[in-house]
């Protein structure tokens, strides 16, 4: 089991990326290659080194040790030691650790050793997934993983290749796979103007959504115009560009289109 991973973030007093005060860690790589993606940074697995560098001051050092790396190397210890500087916070909020990514599940080995000493630990996990992995990856984690935060963006399958770069049929499966394992699931639903909020869409996603029996809230997401700056320091382009965020009154109408499936909707900025 591998006792390295490639992490790019790690965000502390999170609040909206699960129950309670959370440590989020955000792990590179991802399989989808959505034109809108929030996180750039997260598609590469590997570390980046931003292209304006100077490479001739980089040449004796490691890309990890690099001032401007894009993600490092850390040890499961290492990071165990750093998550549990905040467990008194999670014991008196009902929080924990919630991987993302990216796509956590692309590193599967670390992953799983890592929910395993936070297991040992009594901490509360979460994974924040595209659902895009192999059905056998879910069902192996699913023991020590609490939580997931499952994202559903398009249900039309060629829409969703079209936008995402791959088709949608594994991620629909591996959601009714954990829900048949009982596993607690959030759904996330981000809202990418013209795209995934559309009247349509917005009605299939509910179809999909409705037979489940074990979702807990179901989450929102509405469009962050302001993510261009992350793909200028990549030096890479935004497929859709000149999106604007939905209005609070846009937003309020969206979420009301999911009240009659009987759960908690969420609004999440």
């Amino acid at each position: 089991m591998a006792d390295r991973g490639i992490i790019f973030n790690i965000n502390k007093y999170a609040v909206n990326d699960g129950p309670g005060i959370r440590t989020t860690i955000f792990l590179k790589g991802c399989p989808l290659n959505c034109q809108w993606c929030h996180n750039p940074e997260s598609r590469d697995s590997s570390i980046e080194i931003p292209a304006k560098e100077n490479l001739k001051k980089l040449l004796n050092l490691p890309l990890s040790e690099t001032k401007n790396a894009i993600g490092r190397i850390v040890t499961s210890e290492d990071l165990i030691k750093e998550i549990l500087k905040d467990i008194v916070f999670y014991e008196e909020s009902g929080g924990g650790v919630t991987f993302s990514g990216g796509e956590p599940m692309m590193q599967p080995e670390f992953l799983m050793k890592m929910l395993i000493k936070c297991k040992e630990k009594g901490i509360h996990t979460a994974i924040d997934t595209s659902g895009y992995a192999t059905t056998n990856s879910y069902k192996k984690i699913a023991e020590y993983t609490d939580l997931f935060l499952f994202d559903l963006k398009l249900a039309d399958n060629k829409e969703h290749i079209k936008y995402t770069g791959v088709p949608n049929r594994l991620i629909h499966k591996n959601l009714l796979e954990l829900n048949s394992l009982g596993k607690q699931i959030r759904i996330r639903i981000p809202l990418i103007p013209g795209i995934t909020d559309t009247d349509k869409n917005l009605s299939e996603l509910i179809t999909i959504i409705r037979p489940l029996k074990n979702i807990s809230n179901i989450d929102v997401l509405p469009f962050n115009e302001l993510i261009d700056g992350k793909y200028s320091r990549l030096e890479k382009s935004l497929s859709l560009k000149e999106l604007k965020m939905q209005s609070e009154e846009e937003l309020k109408e969206i979420s009301g289109k999911f009240d009659g499936l009987g759960y908690e909707v969420s609004i999440r900025g």
